[in-house]
């Protein structure tokens, strides 16, 4: 991929790119701060980790194995990212208004409902019911030292995004489901919820249904990947030091991800919270990208979202209306003739 001038960017309104870090310093990190303060702010994301972690692992059983403790502290997340975004904002040109804001809580109420309640009854219920008449035994998932099998759920959940992800790219029906997903023109904290509804139900599929992890496991486990994925979409002025980075999404990992530059610079960094798995399969590339979205950066509608997949056939059916139509008009005017 060749390296854009930030003058060449800006003239041609296309997104500035770096391979490397020295963009990355020059347009985030020269905000006036500190050294001492600049390490603190790169140090959030891996903090708000280790917190996550630490609730699940030390609160009381009757919160931790409560199913409402798992959506609190999931939108508690997403709520606490949303207010950095507010003191120590990255991009200006992402500075979240209200209208982005409504239509982003529209896609977090519907990932933790509508979205939550189907894949629970067309994917993880019917896998654990065919797991149970196969008499297929996994205790010994439950024996696992508890961070084991947090790290379990978060490897195994990632791997299926990864390929969903990955085969999102290269299969252009699939495409058409999560290319909604990538018309979104700015990045921010609850972004991550954002996209065609097939898409939201077919990235969130796995298999941990087949392994009886302790459900608290899971619960922080999918509490990780809600905390890397949401800074991973975030407007946070946060890089990350190698010990993350190296290992989970960023920021900059993403929004290389989503970059406007073309569709075919997008195919890279698909791990929506662990980067490592690009790093293995080589589809890793260094840098990011300020300017996001596809096609002539057209921000959809809620309803543009929906019906995206349909778009093919939507103008298909107009056509063949339109034909019907003009071959019965010039039926009729020969009639008169």
């Amino acid at each position: 991929m060749s390296r854009i001038s930030d003058v060449e960017a800006a003239t041609k309104n296309e997104p500035v790119v770096a391979n490397g870090a020295s963009r990355v310093e020059a347009s985030v990190g020269n905000r006036g701060e500190g050294p001492v303060k600049r390490t603190l702010i790169n140090l959030v994301p891996p903090a708000t980790l280790v917190a996550v972690v630490m609730f699940w692992m030390f609160a009381p059983t009757s919160v931790t194995e409560n199913p409402w403790s798992f959506v609190v502290a999931g939108l508690t997340i997403s709520f606490f990212v949303l207010g950095l975004e507010q003191v120590i904002e990255r991009h200006e040109g992402w500075r979240l208004t209200w209208k982005e804001f409504t239509t982003d809580l529209f896609y977090l109420f519907l990932s933790y409902t509508a979205i939550g309640w189907a894949t629970g009854t067309f994917a993880d219920e019917p896998l654990a019911a065919l797991k149970d008449s196969l008499g297929i035994s996994t205790e010994w998932a439950m024996e696992l030292p508890f961070l084991l099998q947090v790290a379990l759920v978060v490897v195994l959940f990632e791997l299926g995004q990864y390929w969903m992800h990955r085969l999102m790219h290269d299969w252009h029906p699939a495409w058409m489901t999560h290319a909604p997903h990538h018309h979104i023109t700015q990045l921010n904290a609850m972004k991550g919820y954002v996209g065609n509804p097939i898409e939201l139900f077919l990235i969130g599929l796995s298999i941990i249904a087949i392994f009886d992890f302790d459900m608290t496991a899971i619960f922080c486990g999918f509490n990780i990947l809600t905390v890397v994925s949401t800074y991973a979409h975030a407007n946070v002025r946060s890089n990350p030091p190698l010990f993350y980075s190296y290992i989970f999404t960023t920021i900059r990992h993403h929004s290389l991800h989503h970059t406007a530059l073309s569709y075919e610079e997008t195919r890279c960094n698909y791990g929506n919270s662990l980067i490592l798995l690009d790093r293995i399969f080589g589809t890793f590339r260094e840098g990011e990208s300020e300017i996001v979205g596809q096609d002539e950066r057209k921000r959809l509608s809620i309803y543009e979202q929906f019906m995206f997949p349909f778009q093919s056939l939507i103008s298909k059916y107009k056509a063949s209306k339109n034909r019907v139509s003009s071959a019965g008009s010039e039926g009729g005017d020969n009639k008169a003739v």
